[in-house]
């Protein structure tokens, strides 16, 4: 009888930890996410100011202390850490890349008009985040 009870048990407490760390994952994720973007929109603020290219390039984004003042954290996703440079098709289309070499993706350029930079998680595994169909959001959506 203790045998069922347990395994009844386990079988409806164990999906709701199973949800609750794709809920961790998602909300650490849109944590750096948010971290990352904000820092890049107060870089370009300074930059602006001070008659300067708006986004930082790959090298100052991942240089502590320029544009952030800790080292990116990896992806909850993948535990990949860095980030690499992709095209602007890639970043467009949100393309994940080489997902083993690095946990997120960025795209800068400051010719542009208006100049552009765009920062995203490189893996397109299923988020927690619904979208306004209905569906769930991949991490590269985010």
């Amino acid at each position: 009888m203790v045998v069922i009870v347990i395994g009844i048990l386990a079988a409806v407490v164990v999906p709701q930890f199973a949800g609750a760390s794709d809920e961790a994952r998602t909300s650490s994720l849109q944590s750096v996410l948010g971290g990352v973007r904000s820092s890049i929109a107060s870089y370009r603020t300074r930059a602006v100011i001070a008659g300067e290219d708006p986004f930082p390039t790959l090298a100052e984004l991942t240089t502590v202390g320029v544009v952030m003042q800790n080292e990116i954290a990896a992806n909850p996703f993948t535990g990949v850490s860095g980030v690499q440079s992709v095209s602007a098709a890639q970043a467009q289309s949100r393309a994940v890349v080489n997902e083993q070499a690095a946990g997120w993706n960025y795209y800068v350029d400051n010719s542009a008009s208006p100049p552009v930079a765009i920062f995203y998680a490189n893996c397109d595994d299923e988020t927690t985040v619904e979208l306004t169909n209905g569906e769930m959001a991949t991490a590269n959506e985010l």
